[in-house]
């Protein structure tokens, strides 16, 4: 883990000076707050990119740990029990039994509970673009672009008394993916349907609303998203962060534990898995549809990342139907007390 300036980016200086107990930190100029943060991320079923976290050790302490953390999909949070606060990025927020939360992968974020108390919570991670795909590809959507806005720099505690419709569909998504009783998929993915169409429905501005740009690379994570299968440049990236190429790529590496190219072909790796198991498609053609200019490119990172080749994943998928995309480091169990 790395501490750095929020706002320059920059490792911290002595010029710095502490403000509380736990890993807060403000600038000597009186700026905002340098945190850590940490990149956890999660093994997405190939088959079925949805993850549930629930259960007794998932009660959330008391004790601020002072480190944010952000994912690699999104994240969709029922509180059981107790309240407590999260921290988005520096804006705090209350919750309480029965809220639901919607995070972004790209806002970091932290939760402890009330003085006291260990709040329970249940939580579903999801891929929500490959998650629908059966049904629609995202863009093709009426107003596709509130739906994009949900899904990067976007986070909300939406109370049952205000939105009395998301709670419900949260926990029917939980149960079925707890039982698992017949086509239980396709009953998560009409629920998730729904439950989408609610959070859309909802008044653009909020307390909270969205934190685009709250995260410093958050412009790369967004553009290696939407133009994975496109050729472009370190510089690209850089530029839409305005930053410089260096600083961007130091940054990106202490945020991410890996640098952007790795990331990108991460990416590209992950979009192939979901063409190779649902389409008929050569393999040259998935290698070129997720970016890979070359067959021995495509070949290469494959094997790297999943452990095979493609055309051997291909034919094993079908069998062993909980295959991850990519094996991740994300938290099994909540963190403890740091």
């Amino acid at each position: 883990m790395v501490l750095y300036c929020a706002v320059c980016y920059n490792k911290k200086k002595t010029r710095c000076r502490t403000v509380c107990s736990t890993s807060r930190e403000r600038c000597a100029m009186g700026r905002r707050a340098a945190t850590v943060i940490e990149y956890r991320s999660y093994e997405l079923p190939s088959h079925f990119p949805m993850r549930i976290m629930a259960g007794e050790d998932w009660r959330i302490s008391d004790v601020p740990c002072g480190v944010l953390h952000f994912h690699n999909c999104l994240e969709i949070g029922l509180c059981e029990s107790d309240g407590g606060k999260i921290d988005f990025a520096g804006h705090v927020e209350d919750f309480h039994a029965g809220d639901v939360t919607v995070i972004a992968g790209d806002v970091p974020h932290t939760t402890w509970s009330d003085a006291g108390t260990a709040s329970k919570w249940a939580y579903l991670f999801c891929d929500p673009e490959e998650l629908l795909r059966p049904f629609f590809a995202l863009d093709t959507l009426p107003n596709a672009r509130l739906l994009d806005g949900l899904l990067h720099g976007w986070c909300r505690v939406l109370s049952p008394q205000q939105n009395p419709a998301l709670a419900p569909l949260v926990r029917q998504m939980l149960r079925e993916m707890t039982q698992k009783g017949l086509n239980y998929q396709i009953s998560v993915r009409g629920l998730f349907v729904a439950f989408i169409t609610e959070l859309m429905r909802l008044p653009a501005h909020s307390d909270i609303g969205s934190l685009t740009g709250s995260m410093v690379i958050a412009p790369a994570l967004r553009y290696i998203n939407s133009h994975y299968m496109e050729n472009f440049t370190i510089g690209d990236l850089a530029e839409a962060c305005s930053m410089s190429q260096s600083h961007f790529r130091r940054v990106f590496h202490e945020l991410m534990g890996i640098g952007p190219l790795e990331h990108l072909n991460h990416t590209r790796i992950t979009k192939a898995c979901t063409l190779l198991r649902m389409t008929d498609e050569s393999i040259l053609t998935v290698g070129e549809q997720v970016g890979f200019r070359s067959m021995s490119s495509f070949n290469r990172h494959f094997v790297e990342a999943i452990g095979c080749s493609p055309s051997e994943w291909r034919r094993t998928v079908g069998a062993g139907r909980s295959t991850s995309i990519l094996k991740y480091n994300g938290w099994l169990t909540p963190p403890r007390d740091r």
